[in-house]
C-alpha cells in the first residue's frame, strides 16, 4: 500500500505467520498462528495490513466488511488493530488505520468501525484522535463527506 521512512505497509500473506504470531506475542496475546488463517482473510470479505520495516512486523490491522439491514452501504469493521510496544507512538497505527479506511472505501463502505474493549483507555484515546466517535461496544468514523 504505501512505504514512509523506510515504513512499509502492505497486504498480509500467509508467509508472514511466524512474525504475526511474534508481533501478537511480543503485545501479550500470544496464539499460534496458522498460515491458513493469514491466506483465509484474503480471500474472503475483508483484509489485513502489516507494517514493516526491518525484523518482524512493527503492527497489523485486520478488517472485514458486510451488508447490514440499516446501512444503505457495506460497514467496515476493524476486529484487530495492533502495533508492538515498542514501536508505538510512531504513527504506524495512523498508517495501517489509512490502508484500511482506503481498502473500505474501495469496497464500497461509507463507516468504519473499530471494535475496542472498554479497558482499553490507550486505544479510545487514539480513536478519538482519528476521527472516532464512540458508539455502542465500537468506535465510528465516517469514510465519505456528506454531501
Amino acid at each position: 500500500m504505501g512505504r514512509r521512512h523506510g515504513l512499509e505497509i502492505r497486504t498480509v500473506a500467509a508467509s508472514d505467520a511466524p512474525g504475526v504470531a511474534e508481533l501478537l506475542a511480543a503485545a501479550g496475546c500470544p496464539v499460534p498462528m496458522a498460515a491458513d488463517r493469514l491466506d483465509a482473510l484474503r480471500h474472503r470479505s475483508g483484509t489485513a495490513f502489516l507494517a514493516l520495516e526491518w525484523g518482524p512486523p512493527s503492527g497489523i490491522v485486520v478488517l472485514h466488511w458486510y451488508p447490514t439491514l440499516l446501512d444503505g452501504a457495506p460497514v467496515a469493521q476493524i476486529t484487530t488493530l495492533l502495533v508492538a510496544p515498542d514501536d508505538r507512538r510512531r504513527g504506524i497505527g495512523r498508517q495501517l488505520l489509512k490502508s484500511a479506511a482506503q481498502a473500505a472505501r474501495m469496497a464500497g463502505c461509507d463507516s468504519l468501525h473499530l471494535l475496542a474493549p472498554p479497558e482499553a483507555p490507550a486505544l479510545a484515546a487514539f480513536c478519538a484522535a482519528t476521527g472516532f466517535s464512540a458508539g455502542d461496544g465500537s468506535f465510528v468514523r465516517p469514510l465519505r463527506k456528506k454531501s
